[in-house]
């Protein structure tokens, strides 16, 4: 930009200077950066930004790790809970395996902030490898865990250092800009379905695996740890992600790139003289901003709305034909689990790109949160018909035509899930422009993931407990008051969704 006056010699000289900096700027140390500032600078034209591909390819590495630890227990907890010897009602081990997946959620609420404000002053890097190689040793405690409070424990400490998850979508947002986001957020949005995938089939297939697999491991160690090689397995796979981190994971602050701090080149005004760069906004000017707070609120129901059907769905298939669920075992959940997944790396990969493009990112949200209650009115059908072809109910045994149907019906719920879930995706978009400015993007993110773990740290112990308390009752409206409550909580949070557009049209941003 010219500007309309005649500067001084001094003020030239700063100009040029920092017209240097910027052809020199990249802050992950490649072309697409610099491709990056031009293309946003609105010169030049439309074609998308190129996609720093290695740097990508590093996050999704790094963020596979996660998921993978998280639902490795998710086929053997409530077998875990019983091997336990909690309680000799198998009706009420719902109660004690959402109180092990709520204390995860718990540790990360506490830490989650804390991450994020920590890596706006040492930066991204530290930060998810930190937090990467703790997931690691959390999950190998958890697989010599013995007790109840030994696994609760253990799932605390994995939570505290998950925290970071706000960091590794900062990281997203700042490698990317408006014109490339539909192609990368997808793609990163792969590694949730993906270790979805990788862990419950890990969980169904290597926990006690002394009766499954006993010319290998029917030792004293396996049957007195007979939940530790798929922990084991997850820590590998965390090690793994945080080693090649450490060797190509670059850091993504434009402040504190190389390990040092670096300054922002000051934006020029037309005067000739240059706007200091912003700094980052604090929580109660980000909570005053209506599009920030529409997407506290909503992904917060959000986020108790998933993970409260994940954990029914898991306890719905574990709980006996009779009490109203499949009597399914850990492997035959961990291949469920693993389906979901599949059906979401497929809408990720092929459908989510398109649809990004093609709607409104709001009005897409919306749609997605408009699906979920459809998913906890259709799973009683499931045991209708478990009830209806069982051969043995006591033994979960089924006719294989009826067998075939429920499988079918699974596949179904479960896509219907899973585009719901697409909403996550969504929200990483909205998150990242309901930012005020790029320094409180990692603040954004923070207060965002937060208010969704908050509300994740009681969805599973309040979704397990009301199906719990539920399938001990014969009275219909008793034994299907979980299905009630849940699709009541779904249409709150379709209501909470609506928010966001109107925000977005109240925000300056918008």
């Amino acid at each position: 930009m010219v500007a309309d006056c005649h500067p001084s010699q001094s003020s030239a000289s700063q100009r040029e200077e920092a017209r240097r900096f910027l052809d020199d700027y990249d802050p992950l140390g490649n072309d697409s950066a610099l491709e990056n500032q031009k293309s946003t600078s609105g010169k030049g034209s439309d074609r998308p930004t190129p996609i720093p591909k290695a740097q990508l390819a590093t996050l999704c590495a790094v963020r596979l790790v996660d998921p993978i630890a998280f639902t490795q227990i998710f086929p053997y907890v409530n077998e875990m809970m019983d091997h336990l010897h909690l309680t000799e009602d198998h009706s009420k081990i719902g109660f004690y395996s959402g109180l092990v997946e709520s204390s995860f959620a718990i540790a990360q609420v506490i830490s989650i902030y804390q991450w994020a404000r920590l890596s706006d002053l040492i930066g991204r890097r530290p930060v998810v490898l930190f937090g990467i190689f703790g997931i690691g040793l959390s999950t190998l405690f958890l697989g010599v865990s013995t007790t109840l409070s030994g696994v609760i424990l253990a799932r605390c400490i994995g939570g505290l250092f998950s925290g970071n998850i706000a960091v590794i979508h900062s990281v997203l947002g700042e490698i990317t800009d408006s014109s490339n986001q539909a192609i990368a957020f997808p793609l990163y949005g792969l590694c949730w379905p993906l270790g979805a995938i990788i862990g419950p089939l890990m969980g169904g297939l290597l926990s006690n695996p002394a009766p499954k697999f006993p010319q290998w491991f029917d030792s004293p160690f396996f049957r007195h740890y007979p939940y530790f090689l798929p922990c084991f397995a997850a820590a590998i796979i965390a090690f793994a992600g945080s080693a090649y981190g450490y060797f190509y994971m670059q850091e993504s602050h434009p402040n504190l790139r190389n390990g040092k701090k670096e300054s922002i080149p000051m934006t020029e005004r037309r005067d000739g003289s240059f706007e200091k760069p912003s700094e980052p906004a604090s929580v109660k000017h980000l909570l005053s901003i209506p599009v920030v707070r529409a997407l506290c609120l909503s992904g917060a129901g959000l986020s108790f709305i998933a993970t409260g059907f994940d954990v029914t769905f898991v306890l719905f298939c574990y709980t006996s034909i009779q009490q109203g669920g499949l009597a399914f075992n850990a492997t035959q959940i961990g291949y469920a689990l693993s389906i979901s997944g599949l059906i979401s790396i497929l809408l990720q990969l092929f459908c989510m790109p398109f649809l990004l493009r093609r709607f409104d990112h709001a009005r897409m949200y919306n749609f997605c949160m408009g699906l979920w209650p459809f998913c906890f009115v259709l799973l009683p059908g499931l045991n209708f018909l478990a009830r209806w072809g069982a051969v043995d109910p006591l033994a979960g045994e089924l006719a294989p035509a009826t067998e075939a149907l429920v499988w079918v019906g699974i596949a179904v719920i479960l896509s219907i899930s899973r585009t719901a879930a697409l909403a996550f995706s969504v929200a990483m978009i909205l998150v990242k422009d309901s930012a005020p400015n790029p320094a409180s993007l990692g603040v954004t993110n923070g207060i965002a993931q937060f208010a969704m773990c908050l509300s994740r740290s009681f969805s599973p112990a309040f979704a397990s407990s009301l199906l719990a308390f539920s399938i001990g009752y014969d009275f219909v409206l008793l034994r299907y008051l979980w299905v009630l409550v849940m699709t009541l909580i779904c249409f709150l949070g379709t209501t909470l969704s609506r928010r966001i557009a109107e925000g977005r049209r109240l925000s300056p941003r918008s």
